[in-house]
């Protein structure tokens, strides 16, 4: 029955719509995928599918020549005449002669270089030809998994039958239809019209124009890092080149076919080939390759991609017509094979757009886009799908029918509902999914933390969540409760947040009773290292206090790229001494005491107090583009420009007057893009207390520092390697500057041996002033993407910290970002 659904799925795709269709192969018969077919001297195109047939969409009968052109082949025009719709054409492609005796081979110069420095001088000007324009555009993905296992982790990798005996199969397919309008280097106007994924009759595909502008025009193409093009004006820095002969297009052209050899494995550069045309130096078509090393994505192994460019006689102007991504990478034993296919067609080339016409907004998605059904796409997609593309259709889509159906949910949830009695330990869930709500035990089997305060304390909780997937809005509500040990003491809280508006990313939320917090509740340290360092080597540099609290919390989006977020709390502190002095590893030094300031005294570090607090912050995002969708708003950051926070904060109604106060606050978060140089990170701080002389030390502003010698995050822009804990902390003005440089591989690319590692160079700078004490600065010097294989999550630094400029000390900074999985 399966067989004969997909039989005529296929019958449907492939009758009754106005095109020129057929197969494409070469002259073995063997198909040939992805072969630019055209209607001469138009912007008409399509590409043919992984079995080598496509569709080509006209409107009318009459008389037309279609061109087919792909890479390795003779470029073939078919003059027909179109007396009824569809009108099958077939093509058989002969392999291209390239010719290498009309290479004058010169003892001055590689010819090959000759040719690449005329496209690199005539760059701006092919560029130019083709730096405005409106067309349409058409994209699809899709992802294969290969020898996936069972299980993972205990849990069922394929519960849908989607994948074959052997763990293979298509796990993603997706496709968009659109109108762009685009203005180089990087200005785009997305409509789009159509979108469809598979077994998701709901979502929208994010295949969209907005990342496949690869313009190898440019110096540089965005790849994860800055990669260099083939023609980039310090091209030559990074490539070898090699002519391997040349050929005539349709048109007469002489085409160059030049091989693109890496002079440094280890750099952000291709390896293929990169055809250019004689006399105008343009790009006819690239073939090059990528490795996931040198795009630091370690699972990643090679990524392919083409481009292929048409003529059009009447504009004299090569348009990019067609663009694939192939790519493979592996983790954990598993395979994962993709591709993207973008095509680009009725391409209106302009010599200037209105004022108005880019705006933030750069990808509107229409409301109807997902609901298009199979006559609209068979009308416009222009790759025709492959028969195991159109099986996944049918499949996926049956299986999303039986999915949301009410019975087979039900079914699904008494299965996973089945309480045993091991879930008292670990936890338990029920859910409803035909009502999309979920209640949540989280048991007491998580890892255990220990302080000096507590001893070894445990956390669960219980919560309760109601989803609306159609508005991607929630709400929760929800208890937390805390027990530890040494102390012997029970805290409790209770908190309700929702999501009720996506446009403007509208949260509430709301939360009451008591609990255990750090005094600098960045935090200081996190929970796991204060763990380890305490048991193993007596160092409990967390340092805590009691809060009975009621709170509540607003934010939302007022505007693009102007965010509002206000808080009110009231709240009684309470001081708390250390408990115990258990540690795993007994040696002679002594526990210090809870209290920050004086650790050396076992004494409360304030009274016991009330205090209300109100904060509202304000976070610039400049510039700030982003996509609409029919079911809320995607913001996408601007990396030209940087992200403000501006926050005022008033205490009053204090338990006693002094414990009043006023603050602001701000920061300033930027990374600077320096080409395939690397970037420079910075982040800003600064503030004022007025009237706070004498508040309460937990509402001080404190200081990320760092005494553990173990780092956890990706870069170091809120924290000092070296800094004793609140050492540093004020109830007065200060300032705080952070600044990273990684060279991205630049500079440790190019050194001998050390360049094996991969990995990226690290300069660090920070520095902390505040009155009545000498700045404190920091400087680093570190690498970065250290690790085994496909892992890169350590990290290495050599620190040495100033007290204004007397020598403080230095250290050694061992990163293991996996911790923050753990935390």
């Amino acid at each position: 029955m399966k067989n004969l659904y997909a039989f005529l799925f296929l019958l449907i795709s492939f009758s009754s719509v106005a095109q020129i269709r057929g197969k494409v192969t070469d002259s073995s018969g063997n198909p040939l995928p992805s072969v630019n077919v055209y209607l001469e001297n138009t912007y008409t195109g399509t590409s043919s599918n992984e079995l080598g047939f496509y569709d080509l969409n006209v409107k009318t009968t009459g008389k037309y020549t279609v061109v087919f052109q792909f890479l390795g082949f003779k470029t073939q025009k078919s003059e027909i005449n179109v007396d009824k719709l569809p009108f099958n054409l077939n093509a058989t492609l002969v392999e291209e002669n390239i010719s290498v005796a009309e290479v004058v081979i010169s003892n001055q110069e590689n010819p090959a270089n000759a040719i690449i420095k005329s496209a690199i001088a005539s760059k701006k000007e092919n560029s130019k030809m083709t730096d405005k324009f409106t067309a349409d555009f058409y994209s699809r993905g899709i992802f294969r998994v290969k020898d996936a296992p069972e299980k993972i982790f205990g849990q069922k990798v394929d519960e849908d039958g989607i994948l074959d005996s052997t763990g293979t199969g298509i796990v993603y397919l997706s496709e968009t239809v659109s109108k762009i309008t685009f203005q180089k280097p990087d200005k785009l106007k997305e409509q789009i019209i159509a979108s469809k994924i598979s077994g998701n009759d709901n979502g929208f595909s994010y295949n969209t124009a907005m990342n496949t502008n690869y313009d190898f025009y440019e110096n540089y193409i965005d790849f994860n890092i800055n990669m260099i093009s083939p023609i980039a004006d310090n091209a030559f820095n990074y490539y070898k080149y090699k002519m391997e002969g040349t050929f005539l297009d349709d048109n007469n052209n002489t085409i160059n076919k030049i091989k693109v050899i890496p002079r440094r494995d280890a750099e952000p550069v291709f390896e293929g080939y990169i055809y250019i045309i004689e006399d105008t130096w343009a790009i006819y078509a690239v073939d090059l390759d990528l490795k996931g090393y040198r795009i630091q994505i370690p699972i990643l192994e090679t990524m392919n991609l083409t481009q292929n460019f048409s003529y059009n006689s009447n504009s004299k102007i090569w348009s990019k017509s067609l663009q694939t991504l192939d790519f493979n990478a592996g983790l954990f034993g598993i395979g994962f094979t993709g591709k993207f296919t973008h095509a680009f067609s009725n391409y209106e080339f302009k010599e200037a757009f209105e004022k108005k016409t880019f705006t933030r907004e750069v990808v509107a998605i229409d409301k109807e886009a997902n609901k298009k059904d199979d006559n609209f796409w068979n009308s416009f997609r222009p790759v025709p799908l492959t028969e195991e593309e159109s099986k996944d259709y049918i499949k996926k889509d049956s299986i999303q029918t039986i999915r949301k159906s009410q019975t087979y949910l039900d079914s699904v949830d008494k299965k996973k509902n089945k309480f045993k009695i091991f879930d008292v330990i670990s936890g338990y869930s029920y859910s409803n999914s035909f009502e999309n709500w979920s209640a949540r035990y989280d048991g007491i089997l998580k890892f255990p933390g220990y302080n000096t305060v507590q001893g070894w304390n445990f956390n669960t909780g219980f919560s309760y969540t109601k989803r609306n997937p159609e508005e991607r809005t929630y709400s929760s509500i929800g208890i937390k409760l805390n027990y530890g040990i040494a102390e012997d003491r029970l805290r409790a809280s209770a908190y309700y947040s929702t999501r009720f508006n996506n446009q403007t990313n509208a949260y509430f939320t709301a939360s009451a009773g008591n609990e255990i917090v750090q005094f600098n509740q960045t935090p200081a340290i996190s929970d796991i290292v204060n763990m380890v360092s305490t048991l193993f080597f007596k160092d409990n540099y967390a340092k805590l206090y009691d809060k009975t609290f009621a709170r509540i919390g607003y934010q939302q989006e007022v505007v693009n790229g102007l965010t509002l977020f206000g808080n009110a709390e009231y709240s009684r502190r309470k001081s708390l001494s250390n408990n115990t002095d258990y540690v795993l590893i007994k040696n002679d030094k002594e526990f210090t005491s809870n209290n920050p300031l004086f650790p050396a005294l076992d004494i409360p570090i304030f009274d016991t107090h009330r205090l209300a607090k109100g904060t509202i912050t304000a976070r610039f995002n400049f510039a700030q583009e982003y996509i609409t969708r029919p079911d809320g708003k995607m913001n996408l950051a601007n990396e030209k420009y940087p992200t403000l926070f501006a926050s005022y904060e008033k205490a009053f109604a204090g338990s006693e007057k002094n414990y009043e106060y006023d603050a602001i606050y701000a920061r300033l978060n930027y990374t600077l893009k320096l080409g395939n140089k690397g970037e420079l990170a910075t982040n800003f701080k600064a503030g004022k207390f007025f009237g706070a002389d004498g508040i309460s030390f937990a509402d001080y502003k404190h200081f990320n520092g760092n005494q553990t010698h173990v780092g956890m995050s990706e870069s170091y822009l809120n924290v000092f390697n070296l800094l004793p804990y609140y050492s540093r902390s004020t109830n007065d003005s200060y300032l705080e500057l952070h600044a990273e440089y990684n060279d991205k591989g630049f500079i440790m690319n190019k050194i001998p041996l050390l360049n094996l590692l991969k990995t990226n160079l690290i300069l660090g700078v920070h520095a902390i002033g505040v009155p009545d004490f000498k700045p404190y600065s920091e400087y680093s010097v570190g690498l970065d993407n250290l690790g085994f294989g496909k892992f890169k999550m350590l990290r290495l630094d050599y620190v040495r910290s100033y007290n204004g400029s007397s020598y403080q000390g230095d250290g050694i900074i061992f990163g293991l970002k996996f911790l923050n999985v753990l935390n």
